[in-house]
């Protein structure tokens, strides 16, 4: 049982329209939020304005003339660079770079990749043991499940030393070494 709306609430309620809002993309900002385990909506909204302005950049870039020495350089450098992030498979053409997403920013996370390197079992369970400082890229200790990876600093992700997991992980290979035992 609903009491009966006061007459300045049906006021109210008869400028609002619950059916279509301002912000229709919300469902599949919710739904890129929920599948990649996105924390911060801030993180979402910088992937989506870089993706816009990348794409604004091609858009540039094909607007200049073919012959012009400049676009060449800047479509291979352009390319160089959106490939080095991982965000493009290959460098053929501008025609790739239209296809960067805010989806293209969040598979390259760490803990995407952490799964896909098949070092957790799923992305909560990456986040977990990144927050808890079990992760390294290189020498770094990172924290911030938002560390976005490039295709270099791919091949450096490692546990850190010190931890449980990797001993865990050494002892099932039967790598462990007894002089690790003693440290």
């Amino acid at each position: 049982m609903v009491r009966k709306l006061k007459f300045h609430e049906q006021k109210l309620l008869k400028k609002v329209d619950f059916i279509s809002w301002e912000v229709d993309d919300n469902l599949s900002e919710l739904k890129i939020l929920r599948r990649y385990r996105i924390q911060r909506r801030e993180d979402y909204t910088k992937y989506n304005k870089l993706s816009r302005e990348i794409r604004e950049l091609v858009r540039k870039i094909r607007d200049l003339n073919e012959k012009d020495p400049f676009r060449t350089k800047s479509t291979c450098q352009l390319l160089q660079k959106l490939y080095a992030a991982g965000l493009i498979p290959t460098k053929q053409g501008l025609y790739l770079c239209d296809n960067v997403t805010a989806s293209s920013f969040c598979r390259r996370r760490l803990p995407t990749i952490m799964v896909k390197l098949r070092m957790a079992q799923n992305l909560k369970t990456a986040i977990t043991f990144i927050e808890q400082g079990h992760v390294r890229i290189g020498p770094e200790v990172v924290t911030d499940p938002a560390f976005l990876v490039t295709r270099n600093s791919e091949d450096y992700i490692t546990w850190v030393d010190s931890s449980k997991i990797k001993q865990h992980v050494m002892e099932y290979n039967e790598e462990r070494d007894d002089f690790d035992l003693v440290v």
